[in-house]
């Protein structure tokens, strides 16, 4: 099974900036889909942004324009760039990986085969 490693998270003040990595066990990372998601207390896990590995991006429609993902392959990783945070973007995100055997959308945590451990991003007013 595929080990995933996020870190990059932290206390911001609103208006502030984060970058998330997601860094990859194995030979295989440039043939998986990576996605992002978080989880605020309460709720369930939502849908923030995923990259093909074509580099097609897709992102929740709120989120889109302050959050951009982005992979580089030499070094196994995934990044989430956050920008003019604001304090419901509190919650614990998780990057997951598909795999070139899972043909379904990324959008559905469902459909991920593999999830790291989560790094906490908490944004202050």
């Amino acid at each position: 099974q595929v080990q995933l490693v996020e870190s990059g998270g932290g206390l911001v003040q609103a208006g502030g900036s984060l970058r998330l990595s997601c860094v990859a066990s194995g030979q295989a990372f440039s043939t998986y889909h990576v996605g992002w998601f978080r989880q605020a207390p309460g709720k369930e896990r939502e849908f923030v942004a995923a990259i093909t590995w074509s580099e097609r991006t897709y992102y929740q429609d709120s989120l889109k324009g302050r959050f951009t993902i982005s992979r580089d392959n030499t070094k196994n990783t995934a990044y989430l760039q956050m920008d003019s945070l604001e304090p419901a973007d509190t919650a614990v995100y998780y990057c997951g990986i598909q795999s070139e055997h899972n043909f379904r959308t990324v959008r559905d945590d469902n459909n991920y085969d593999a999830w790291g451990q989560g790094t906490q991003v908490t944004v202050s007013s």
